[in-house]
């Protein structure tokens, strides 16, 4: 039994060997790790994550200052935001993680003007919709894919009246199969949040971070235990690719 497992565990970083940047599995997103810390960003930047329990990762909301550690949680935002500070010392990078667990679209527009508008960002990154759709399974939400839809573009739509040149990074509502919390029940309805996520992304001209396709190709490579436990909270790994996913966007949005 001992060897048994000896030689699954070798198996296994065989398989995984690839976390170093997976240029074969993740070829794109191997691109963005070797690119994206040195794009060139302006000299004043603000950025400002924004969604739920995802973005929000345990953060302490106490501290609410930009680039303080304890207020950006332990999640692809913190991960984000340390590799852009790393990077760019140079730079005045201000960087928010205003993300709230179990938060739908209209919960974020109830707090939109303190903790969006207020804070002017250049750049917006928004990951919403899991919730959504998942509150809707136990029966403590009634909304639909369409009301989804129609609240997030409100809330763009607000968002660009207030602040007309911000740039915005909209994030693919994710599902991981394997991961715990996901049955069959997520295979007929979420997919279309996902299809309004994207829809609504290209209609603001936003930058949209395909998060499926990032989980569907890492789960050939390893379980969802260890991108995404759950299939909707990823792990540091999970975050990982996430973060890489986001920066790919980002070089997008920048000159």
């Amino acid at each position: 039994m001992k060897n048994k497992n000896i030689k699954h565990r070798r198996d296994f970083f065989k398989k995984t060997a690839i976390m170093g940047m997976g240029v074969s599995a993740f070829p794109s997103l191997a691109a963005a790790a070797t690119h994206n810390a040195n794009v060139d960003i302006p000299d004043n930047l603000t950025i400002l994550f924004q969604g739920d329990s995802i973005t929000d990762a345990g953060r302490n909301r106490g501290n609410y200052y930009p680039n303080d550690g304890r207020g950006l949680g332990n999640g692809y935002a913190y991960q984000i935001i340390a590799e852009l500070l790393g990077k760019n010392p140079e730079k005045s990078l201000k960087c928010y993680n205003r993300g709230i667990s179990g938060n739908k679209v209209f919960q974020l527009a109830d707090r939109w003007d303190d903790d969006c508008l207020f804070l002017k960002p250049d750049v917006l990154s928004i990951l919403i919709g899991v919730n959504d759709f998942w509150h809707t399974l136990s029966g403590n939400y009634s909304g639909t894919a369409e009301t989804y839809s129609d609240d997030l573009r409100a809330l763009l739509e607000r968002t660009k009246k207030a602040i007309p040149n911000i740039k915005i990074l909209i994030g693919e509502p994710f599902a991981v199969k394997g991961g715990t919390a996901i049955n069959s029940s997520w295979d007929n309805d979420f997919p279309a949040y996902q299809k309004y996520a994207r829809q609504i992304a290209q209609d603001f001209d936003a930058v949209f971070i395909p998060y499926q396709e990032v989980f569907d190709k890492a789960i050939e490579v390893a379980p969802a235990s260890y991108w995404c436990p759950d299939g909707v909270h990823p792990s540091i790994a999970g975050g990982y690719l996430m973060k890489n996913a986001w920066l790919e966007g980002f070089m997008k949005l920048m000159p």
